[in-house]
């Protein structure tokens, strides 16, 4: 696969985004307000769809499912050791957080537990929120207690649709977005990626048939590493501004009908062009590539080709929200590998809130 070598592009050149919708690379500035504030914000171009603010007592069951048990394979399908459970010890709205009223605590537990060691929490939005093109996901998340590796949190997205005449969408046929995925292991970057198929396969699951781009973001730099992160540098101390879980931190995206911008603290740092070509301007050529542009002085991952068949469009359909912890149990399988004696439990991540934006 080709690689594109990092390029100088001003803002000015960006009209190709605007026949689509405003890109969020124009406007960090104006929405810096958007950080602290304790009510959703208004942001022009777009009306507040839904949210959650965690200050009630308990999980609004309205909005949110519990899921519970061990998922695909017994191992959620990434080869973690936990089992997820709708207990208070791992699910619970807590008040008094740090620069927020109320918050959730999806929280990671070492005990016995029916047949596991470790517990944890996840909830999601499947069947009472589903969303697609033309909408802001964001929400504001201290990953507070990710420090060691084998502990990750992630705030992430699958279909909500599957095409007539199916029973089932195959994964990946059927797309994935993380939004933020962050573990101890690369305590100072996040991970927003997209993750697609190359073929159809006749909806059916096929080893080699995963296609994904990924971009990071350092928290010390507010862009793309020049350097990918390797695993190193944990336990990050006790808020330490340079990594993930030294403090609050908004993550989104603004997902168009030709691409999704990823975003942390309103720094756009990746964006996923659905169909092949369109992120570097050439014709066609088959080919997913990926590379680094500097826009506005900060290094911004460009990928494309996530649309590679006409059954199905991924990131044209909808898709329901997930909030979820795990302990990682396979250093090959889990992204974060294998948990480490040392980690520190219990591990608890807490979310101050998440709303959804459409755009008028």
């Amino acid at each position: 696969m080709k690689k594109i070598l990092s390029l100088i592009i001003p803002l000015a050149l960006f009209t190709a985004c605007e026949k689509s919708g405003k890109s969020a690379l124009q406007n960090n500035t104006a929405e810096a307000s958007a950080v602290k504030g304790a009510d959703p914000v208004s942001y022009p171009g777009y009306d507040l769809l839904w949210n959650d603010e965690f200050k009630g007592t308990s999980t609004d069951l309205t909005k949110w499912t519990y899921e519970t048990g061990t998922g695909v394979n017994g191992d959620f399908g990434t080869g973690q050791l936990d089992r997820a459970t709708d207990r208070p010890v791992n699910v619970s709205i807590v008040a008094g957080t740090p620069e927020a009223d109320g918050a959730l605590s999806i929280t990671t537990v070492k005990e016995s537990y029916m047949d596991r060691e470790f517990t944890s929490g996840r909830i999601n939005s499947k069947g009472k929120l589903s969303i697609g093109p033309g909408t802001r996901i964001e929400a504001r998340i201290w990953a507070r207690d990710v420090k060691y590796k084998g502990q990750g949190f992630a705030f992430w997205m699958l279909p909500d649709e599957i095409p007539q005449g199916e029973d089932h969408l195959m994964w990946p046929q059927g797309g994935e977005v993380d939004i933020m995925e962050y573990v101890g292991t690369i305590p100072y970057a996040n991970l927003g990626t997209v993750h697609y198929a190359w073929s159809w396969e006749n909806n059916t699951y096929q080893d080699w048939n995963h296609g994904l781009k990924g971009g990071y973001y350092s928290y010390a730099e507010a862009q793309v590493p020049a350097v990918k992160p390797e695993y190193g540098g944990w336990p990050a101390k006790d808020l330490d501004p340079k990594a993930g879980s030294g403090a609050y931190h908004i993550y989104r995206i603004d997902w168009f009908a030709d691409r999704m911008e990823f975003s942390i603290d309103q720094q756009v740092y990746h964006i996923n062009y659905f169909n092949d070509g369109a992120a570097f301007g050439n014709a066609a050529d088959g080919q997913d590539a990926d590379g680094t542009k500097v826009i506005g002085g900060k290094n911004v991952f460009f990928s494309e080709y996530s649309h590679h068949f006409t059954q199905w469009k991924p990131f044209d359909h909808k898709f329901y929200l997930i909030l979820s912890a795990g302990v990682g149990g396979n250093d090959n399988q889990t992204y974060g590998g294998r948990i480490v004696p040392e980690a520190k439990f219990p591990c608890t991540t807490l979310v101050d809130w998440v709303r959804v934006y459409k755009r008028k």
